[in-house]
């Protein structure tokens, strides 16, 4: 994966994809992504359980979620929440296609449905990447360390201080990640009690 060296303004981190923006493709709509790593996974679904919470009193829109977990070993498993796959959509479409095609068309309609509709489910899922990119989930899956899972949140309409009042309650997680503002990462780091870069 090429890797681009960035200090922009408001990056926890100097490497990232470089292809990789802040806003939503075709829309302009600023997006936040947070990586926070945890030492067990239920603390890291804690934390997404959290933010769902913080969604529901519109304090920010969760727009995706995806588990990155590397284990003593350094495997890597990553665990996406609501992102369409091209595998997932493909099956989905095929059985809907495949059904109205056997309502149709008897036994051949259903073939001929299933394969247009994996086809057609397929395409959509790589044209409308609405989640967390590939990029970074390949970005995360390099950056986290071992024995940890690490919650990385796609984010829009944020309150940028409902990531200090929240990360508050969890102490002693790390965050990886996040294109916000210095200042608003240094209180971050302060809320999980880990030192700030410009200390």
């Amino acid at each position: 994966m090429t890797l681009a060296t960035r200090r922009a303004e408001g990056t926890a981190l100097v490497c990232q994809p470089a292809e990789v923006t802040d806003e939503h493709p075709g829309e302009g709509t600023p997006r936040t992504l947070v990586g926070i790593s945890f030492g067990d996974t239920y603390r890291a679904q804690e934390f997404l359980t959290a933010t769902t919470r913080l969604a529901a009193q519109d304090r920010l829109e969760l727009v995706d979620a995806v588990f990155v977990t590397k284990d003593a070993d350094g495997r890597t498993m990553v665990r996406e929440t609501t992102d369409p796959t091209p595998g997932r959509s493909a099956l989905s479409g095929a059985l809907w296609a495949g059904l109205f095609g056997l309502i149709l068309g008897g036994p051949v309609g259903w073939a001929v449905g299933a394969g247009v509709g994996a086809g057609t489910g397929a395409v959509a899922a790589k044209i409308i990447d609405h989640g967390v990119s590939d990029d970074w989930v390949a970005w995360f899956r390099d950056a986290v360390a071992e024995g940890t899972t690490t919650p990385a949140l796609l984010l829009e309409d944020l309150d940028p201080g409902a990531l200090v009042d929240e990360p508050g309650r969890f102490s002693g997680a790390h965050l990886v990640y996040a294109n916000l503002d210095p200042s608003w990462l240094d209180r971050m780091r302060a809320a999980l009690g880990e030192a700030s870069d410009r200390d």
